[in-house]
């Protein structure tokens, strides 16, 4: 009798239609796995990728009631009740009227609480709701901090910085909870990565960064792949920092 062959391994993504996230599916399904996105829109008809319409989940991470729900959903799509990986990356940094950084002083307690719910709260809700999936797949989870949760950046506002500096608090204390269930929990913190949502004036900012250059997408998503893979085993707890420098 043949040996049975590993199942293939799942990967749940959040913020999946542009930037690091998109960057993430195309380097984990080139590795041959199962990428299960998940947003607020429905899955785009122009995009290339043949996978994505059965493995697309409408979700607003906004919204707890529809969280619970998405949860459900994902839970009822993996079949074999195991998930290898987790990936946080959603997350808003709402600007002023004119786009202007929104401070302390600008202090708006729906907008805090909308932030919050969606950096910070939705990443502890997805990992705790597929908590027994994770455990079974003997998974890792991921969360994207960012390196404004660290130091006061210039064009990201107050509530995304604040939420990001908990999300890595709340990373450390994952690890501690979900090491024991074989599941291992990081951060990876970007500096500036060349997307479509560049703040003007960024150019200045890549004067001050030792590399000289911002960093790519793709950069950041093979750090995330090495992460969730064997070769990181033993690694949980930790922070990465992908800013060619910027933090030094």
């Amino acid at each position: 009798m043949a040996e049975d062959r590993p199942s293939r391994r799942t990967l749940i993504l959040t913020g999946a239609s542009r930037g690091i996230g998109h960057a993430t599916v195309k380097r984990f399904s080139s590795a041959g796995w199962r990428v299960i996105t998940c947003s607020r829109q429905p899955f785009p008809e122009d995009c290339p990728w043949e996978a994505g319409p059965e493995d697309h989940i409408r979700i607003d991470l906004a919204d707890p009631q529809d969280l619970d729900r998405g949860i459900a959903e994902m839970r009822a799509r993996l079949a074999d009740g195991r998930l290898h990986a987790l990936v946080n990356n959603a997350g808003i940094s709402p600007k002023g009227t004119d786009g202007q950084r929104l401070g302390t002083l600008d202090w708006d307690a729906a907008t805090w609480t909308h932030v919050f719910q969606v950096n910070f709260f939705a990443c502890l809700a997805l990992a705790h709701g597929l908590i027994e999936e994770l455990k079974a797949g003997q998974g890792s989870v991921i969360n994207i901090t960012s390196i404004a949760g660290s130091r006061v950046h210039p064009y990201a506002g107050s509530a995304y910085a604040t939420s990001k500096a908990a999300l890595a608090a709340l990373t450390r204390e994952m690890a501690s909870d979900f090491g024991p269930l074989g599941v291992r929990v990081n951060a990876i913190a970007p500096g500036e990565i060349e997307t479509a949502i560049l703040s003007p004036g960024t150019e200045q900012l890549v004067r001050q960064i030792p590399l000289r250059r911002l960093g790519s997408p793709e950069e950041v998503a093979s750090t995330i792949y090495f992460l969730c893979s064997s070769q990181a085993s033993y690694v949980t707890g930790t922070e990465v920092h992908i800013n060619g420098g910027q933090h030094v």
